[in-house]
């Protein structure tokens, strides 16, 4: 018998795996990975992961989300949360992709590490039928944590686990948790699991606009969210200004592989060390002089000194474009146009 379980990398799921172990139960373990992370921080993820799932030794399986995922952000049946984060239809997403892996994988159930009361808006005893439902997979998704909780599931009825063992764990104590993790040897792991961006309300603040302005979501779009200061100048028109060499560095590369795309331009300040801006869109005039004003706002330029500023434009023809700018540390400059 074996069984597949969705590894969000918290203590709960890594629970959830020793549980089903102790029911005698072959694992193998699925984490679905957002699409949009930056590079360094989808690399440490995973490696992460690996490391924690190691603990167990159960495989571990990564699966990176796609376009599919972003039309289910756009527009969730459940809605979102506090931020940007459809949890409830994100869970029940997991789930369906779950569930269409088990012949695959030649797993018969799907285990979560979900526990009755956590989380308010996806593990609240009344949500898991519907989850099931929706998802496809009514009766058989086990949840061992919270087991003496909830109604018997399909592999229970028919004699296929017991979980007798497990313990019935609710509400967002951690107490039985860490005594379970010193029982079965797990020496690293998070409590609880976190880190998503889509609950990050500035992050989500950011997608929202995007969704807003362009009308759906796509990869490089969001990619670049968690780069940057990002500003909406005018409908047509947003920019996104490095803090550090890292992220110019980052938007120089975003620019250079899609040097081709009229919509884009790079911006520098002449004269004084400062940020990279990248402007993504159909500019106005106006737009253009702002972003110049902007990239220079946040460069080593001295208030009241005056340059110019250059600015870089994609497509065939890759159009220069340099227009005067001043100095100035003016808040308000920035405050008219962040987008929050």
């Amino acid at each position: 018998m074996k069984a597949l379980v969705l590894f969000s990398g918290g203590l709960d799921s890594l629970l959830a795996v020793k549980l089903i172990q102790e029911a005698g139960v072959e694992v193998e373990a699925v984490h679905f990975l957002q699409p949009f992370l930056p590079p360094e921080v989808e690399a440490k993820q995973t490696e992460r992961l690996r490391r924690l799932m190691a603990q167990t030794g159960a495989p571990l399986r990564i699966v990176r989300l796609d376009e599919d995922y972003l039309r289910m952000l756009e527009a969730p049946k459940h809605g979102y949360g506090r931020a940007f984060n459809p949890c409830l239809d994100c869970h029940i997403y997991f789930l369906r992709r779950a569930g269409e892996m088990l012949e695959a994988t030649g797993a018969s159930f799907i285990v979560t590490g979900e526990v009755v009361g956590q989380r308010p808006k996806s593990q609240y005893k009344g949500a898991f039928p519907l989850i099931d439902r929706e998802a496809g997979l009514e009766g058989l998704i086990v949840r061992p944590l919270s087991a003496r909780l909830l109604p018997p599931t399909i592999p229970e009825e028919k004699g296929w686990i017991s979980l007798d063992h497990c313990p019935s764990i609710q509400g967002r104590q951690r107490k039985i948790q860490m005594e379970l993790a010193k029982k079965y040897g797990l020496h690293e792991y998070e409590s609880p699991a976190g880190g998503c961006l889509l609950t990050n309300k500035e992050y989500g603040r950011k997608v929202e606009d995007l969704l807003r302005h362009n009308g759906r979501l796509d990869l490089d779009a969001m990619r670049l969210l968690s780069v940057g200061r990002h500003f909406r100048l005018s409908p047509e028109f947003k920019a996104v200004i490095g803090r550090n060499q890292k992220e110019n560095r980052r938007l120089f590369f975003h620019f250079f592989r899609r040097r081709r795309d009229p919509q884009l331009l790079l911006v520098k300040t002449m004269s004084a060390p400062g940020p990279l801006a990248l402007g993504c869109g159909r500019p106005s005039t106006a737009d253009l002089e702002n972003l110049a004003q902007l990239t220079a706002r946040y460069s080593d330029l001295p208030p009241g000194k005056k340059t110019a500023a250059r600015i870089l434009g994609g497509g065939p023809e890759h159009r220069r474009l340099e227009l005067p700018v001043t100095g100035t540390k003016d808040p308000s400059l920035p405050d008219r146009f962040r987008i929050n």
